[in-house]
């Protein structure tokens, strides 16, 4: 009798997004009370761990520079819209 094997590999996960282009935008034309910067610094510690291979380490400093990029971006949005209303 003969036997069949199959054989099944794991997808490998996509690497953790690091943000570090987004966070030095943020950083250069939306850096309200630094937080461009912050993401910035998150971004490059993301990036640093993912190359050490801490994908859970790169994934959750990732998250924390995408939400201070969100919240610059927000803050930035309400603040053009103000100054538009105003002027």
């Amino acid at each position: 009798s003969r036997s069949t094997t199959v054989m099944v590999e794991e997808q490998p996960s996509p690497p953790p997004r690091d943000h570090l282009v987004w966070s030095f935008f943020t950083t250069l034309y939306g850096n309200f009370c630094c937080l461009g910067f912050l993401a910035f610094f998150f971004s490059v510690k993301s990036r640093d761990r993912k190359v050490l291979g801490d994908y859970s380490g790169a994934l959750s400093y990732g998250s924390t520079a995408k939400c201070l990029n969100i919240t610059a971006l927000v803050i930035n949005i309400v603040i053009v819209v103000i100054v538009v209303i105003v002027l």
